[in-house]
């Protein structure tokens, strides 16, 4: 007897036929809900990246936009008088593609710089006089109470990306992107130089790592069967800004026994993250244990 098959040929039911299969229980609330996704998971009706994603999608829903915003000490912003070479030093050094524009005060945000349009203004410009205004996109303002689901739906159809959060009055208490919405469902989005909260150093190449700045001198010289002095500082970061002799900036590079550390990410207080890359004649161990 031949199998039925489904309009692609397929001769297996979707997951979704037989997660609809393992829903007859008809769940009475959220927690009972979880617990049968998680035991249709551990049956290999779905695998484990598309439990997690599940369960991220119903948490956005109860979640709000306070538990998630960047704090307003935290964001990086840009002043309206500031000229185009400071604000291409500060998109630079942050990284960041995006940032709410701001006058007298935090408080007040006229706009939103993006990074791509200021690259465009620079390529083209023919000695006009610079406005900061001409290239303003307008700020989205939410509130802190604001669900997630409901944000991340404004998101997509405005085909915005960023919005400012503003307190009960009115002042702004953060900041918040589409990107920080997505992280609950889909997990942490890493960049290239990022690196797990549980370890100080990523390997990328037999020459080429991430090293966080609080990695401690003892850890670093394990790994890399280094000798650099923990005597005046405990963290990796410490000893790289005392042989600058200012605050990191990004791009900068110090050398230390043969190794050569490139701020990749740093603010007006601290070092964060560094490329640290051997040199010819490096003496490093060739093993590695990760710190």
């Amino acid at each position: 007897m031949k199998e039925d098959r489904t309009d692609n040929g397929s001769t297996q039911r979707s997951w979704i036929d037989k997660l609809s299969h393992a829903l007859l229980g008809e769940p009475r609330d959220r927690e009972q809900l979880v617990h049968v996704l998680r035991e249709a998971q551990s049956r290999g009706l779905f695998d484990a990246d598309a439990q997690s994603m599940i369960e991220g999608v119903l948490q956005v829903a109860d979640m709000q936009v306070r538990d998630i915003m960047i704090p307003r000490s935290q964001m990086v912003v840009v002043s309206r008088d500031a000229s185009p070479e400071q604000l291409i030093v500060t998109a630079i050094e942050s990284g960041h593609s995006r940032f709410p524009v701001v006058g007298e005060s935090r408080d007040e945000v006229v706009g939103v710089l993006l990074a791509k349009d200021l690259l465009r203004y620079s390529s083209k410009n023919d000695g006009q006089t610079f406005s900061i205004r001409e290239l303003l996109r307008p700020a989205v303002f939410v509130p802190e109470s604001k669900r997630l689901n409901v944000l991340l739906k404004e998101f997509r159809a405005s085909r915005n990306h960023i919005a400012v959060v503003v307190d009960e009055y009115g002042g702004v208490a953060g900041m918040v992107t589409i990107e920080d919405v997505l992280e609950q469902i889909v997990g942490e989005i890493e960049d290239e130089h990022d690196i797990d909260e549980e370890t100080f150093i990523r390997k990328f190449s037999e020459i080429n790592y991430a090293v966080k700045a609080l990695t401690p001198i003892e850890d670093f010289n394990e790994y890399f069967g280094t000798g650099l002095s923990d005597e005046e500082f405990d963290t990796i970061g410490g000893l790289v800004t005392a042989k600058l002799g200012h605050l990191p900036k990004r791009g900068e590079t110090v050398l230390l026994e043969n190794m050569s550390f490139q701020i990749i990410r740093a603010d007006n207080r601290r070092l964060h993250l560094m490329k640290v890359t051997l040199l010819p004649g490096a003496n490093t161990a060739e093993t590695h244990v990760d710190a």
